[in-house]
């Protein structure tokens, strides 16, 4: 247990004062509805999804089935629009613009610092190791300042593709006086657990996932934050009203109920992750091919840049990292469907010739 952590002590004070937005449907979601001024004679498409009403404010059905598929209380799940509301969110609740700061460990998923850019906030950076791109725990601790009150780890990271060691994150949350945030976007690729569950058992942790990746539902914009009951309160709190539609509620519930279906399609692409990895290795333009145990494969090239630019020209779009740090000359790619990764893998040898 964290026994330096105190949560009202991290939560900005206009926070803990807000009287958030009470929206008409809290109370009422049934019944002759006639107190939020929505058009009472309907879309203007046959439709029975009643599209003319707004959405569940707190998405109830949704929360209490991602609870149950990750093993927590409905209490303890926030969903927004993609892992991006919730980031933002949780700069909102805990960070004084230009005044605090947060913690993250390059290269790793840009957002983070985009976010603290947009809310006025300091970001400092501890390097992961070079040899493996794992965490340097003493140096992140370190690191800290009085006023740092958030630390970002993304396992498995983006966009090295590779989870930090369990006990490395174990510590963190245990000595990080501050917010602890894994954002576990490429989780159901890994073969490691979740930290989901673990948010009851520690009140510093906080989890981002999302169903972009995994369920294969990147054009509904469904992200989920796990936390502690207390720091959901103060994300529902900030949140804007009706910030789930109903549209996208509707598309995530078929998707959780169809997860036998997603681990399948999720088998299908380790499948595919391992192959491409062996072919990959055995060009001579590519110098490593990183482990990976995401959706995606890190790989160091001789000419990265020029390999990105030839690729394009043939309409094979896939990412440029090489301007990270410790991802010098290193692209990224997605795994595709097998054709798709067989006419990757021949544009690359077209341009070994």
């Amino acid at each position: 247990m964290n026994r330096s952590f105190d949560l009202e002590k991290l939560v900005r004070p206009n926070i803990k004062k807000l009287v958030p937005y009470h929206s008409a449907r809290e109370d009422f979601g049934e019944g002759l509805l006639l107190d939020a001024n929505e058009n009472s004679l309907g879309a203007p498409f046959s439709d029975n999804q009643q599209l003319h009403r707004y959405p569940d404010p707190k998405q109830k059905n949704l929360r209490e089935l991602i609870a149950e598929w990750r093993g927590v209380r409905p209490q303890n799940v926030f969903t927004g629009v993609g892992s991006d509301e919730g980031i933002d969110l949780l700069y909102r609740i805990f960070c004084r613009p230009g005044k605090d700061r947060v913690l993250t460990t390059p290269p790793t998923y840009g957002m983070y610092k985009v976010s603290a850019n947009i809310h006025d906030i300091s970001v400092d950076e501890v390097l992961l190791d070079e040899k493996d791109f794992q965490l340097r725990v003493d140096k992140i601790l370190d690191a800290v300042k009085p006023n740092t009150k958030m630390l970002f780890l993304c396992s498995p990271n983006n966009p090295t593709g590779n989870t930090f060691a369990t006990s490395a994150i174990q510590k963190l949350i245990q000595d990080f006086r501050g917010i602890v945030i894994i954002d576990e976007a490429y989780i159901d690729f890994s073969n490691q657990e979740s930290w989901a569950d673990k948010v009851v058992e520690y009140p510093n942790l906080v989890v981002l996932q999302t169903l972009s990746k995994s369920f294969g539902l990147a054009g509904i914009r469904l992200g989920i934050t796990y936390a502690q009951e207390e720091i959901v309160d103060y994300m529902m709190k900030v949140k804007a009203p009706y910030n789930i539609n109903k549209l996208t509620a509707q598309q995530a519930i078929k998707g959780l109920q169809n997860w036998e279906t997603v681990q399948f399609r999720m088998d299908a692409i380790k499948k595919e992750r391992k192959e491409l990895k062996d072919k990959l290795g055995q060009l001579k333009m590519v110098q490593k091919v990183y482990k990976s145990e995401a959706n995606f494969l890190l790989a160091k090239f001789t000419d990265a840049k020029n390999v990105y630019e030839q690729l394009t020209k043939q309409n094979i779009i896939i990412r440029y990292r090489g301007e990270q740090p410790l991802c010098e000359n290193c692209l990224r790619i997605t795994v595709g469907t097998p054709d798709e990764n067989k006419r990757l893998i021949s544009a690359l040898k077209s341009l070994g010739r």
